[in-house]
């Protein structure tokens, strides 16, 4: 008698065990490349998203803004941080994506991104016609950053033929480990400003920033209605003296389509509700609202986004 109910003490259990991993939901969150806020701020979000949705498991990877919409889109992740500008690309259709993405929907708008030009003092890079004949630092080809690098090379008439060497790095800390050495001039980058990396690049060689020329600038958004023009406000780096015109565009958050309405829906309830949390990572999501999450880019809302946004007025 006793062997029997130890027997169905073990099947019930065994059976509770084996509802709780069905219950499970596990996913992949692609976050960015090693030295961007997208780390950071996806290990706050997995902890936040983690607690808000029952049995929801994250698992994060690196990634960057046009690999990302490709993973999701793919089934290669659920969750993906993405940029603007190349987001609505993927929706279009337009290169670098090789057709258009159909299962990438939008959670939130979180951030200004700005596309930055960093060279050493000694470089002589006041424009980025100056880029010819220098060694330049770029994330891997496909990459937000690397694509907008290539675009402005083009718009002054130059490619990646005219630089003296191009580096492609998987992580804005390698470039920057080559800047230190010398070995590179200039790293372009999309991130937030002030980057962790142009930080730590600061702390060891005298740098500035290459400002957006009105020509360049004018071109970009012609071609991508998602680029703007921001000012990184002087101070924002070290021994920066005046505000620095750049490219911009926004950071955002997409999920599959197809993942759970309920999910999506607590996700960005919790996301909201920890602003000032996420905000203590990144500084300029510092007093972002549900209205400001849920403008319209050009990506379709999650049917578990556009419940939340509904439900408090923001759209």
């Amino acid at each position: 008698m006793v062997a029997m109910q130890k027997v169905c003490a073990l099947a019930v259990l065994s059976g509770a065990l084996l509802a709780t991993a069905a219950s499970a939901e596990q996913v992949t969150f692609m976050t960015g490349p090693q030295g961007g806020s997208w780390v950071p701020l996806g290990g706050a979000l997995k902890g936040i998203w983690e607690k808000a949705v029952p049995g929801l498991e994250i698992q994060q990877q690196p990634g960057a803004g046009i690999s990302n919409i490709r993973g999701v889109d793919a089934g290669k992740a659920q969750i993906g941080f993405g940029n603007s500008s190349s987001t609505v690309d993927g929706i279009a259709g337009r290169p670098p994506y090789p057709a258009k993405v159909t299962n990438v929907c939008q959670v939130a708008n979180l951030y200004p991104q700005y596309f930055q030009v960093v060279a050493l003092a000694d470089a002589k890079v006041n424009s980025y016609a100056d880029l010819k004949g220098k060694t330049v630092a770029v994330q891997p080809k496909g990459n937000t950053a690397e694509l907008l690098t290539a675009e402005v090379l083009k718009v002054n008439g130059l490619s990646y033929d005219a630089l003296s060497k191009v580096n492609f790095q998987a992580s804005y800390n390698d470039a920057v480990a080559l800047m230190k050495d010398g070995h590179v001039q200039v790293m372009t980058l999309g991130t937030t400003a002030p980057a962790s990396a142009v930080m730590d690049l600061a702390s060891a060689r005298d740098v500035m920033l290459v400002p957006v020329d009105d020509k360049t600038m004018a071109a970009m958004k012609a071609a991508n209605p998602g680029y703007n023009r921001l000012m990184i406000k002087a101070g924002t780096y070290p021994k920066q003296t005046a505000d620095v015109p750049v490219i911009a565009y926004s950071a955002h958050v997409v999920v599959a389509c197809n993942l759970p309405e309920e999910t999506v829906y607590l996700m960005t309830k919790s996301l909201a509700a920890n602003v000032s949390t996420l905000a203590s990572i990144v500084k300029p999501m510092t007093g972002l609202t549900p209205k400001d999450m849920a403008i319209d880019i050009g990506v379709p809302l999650h049917k578990g986004a556009a419940k939340y946004y509904k439900e408090v007025g923001a759209i």
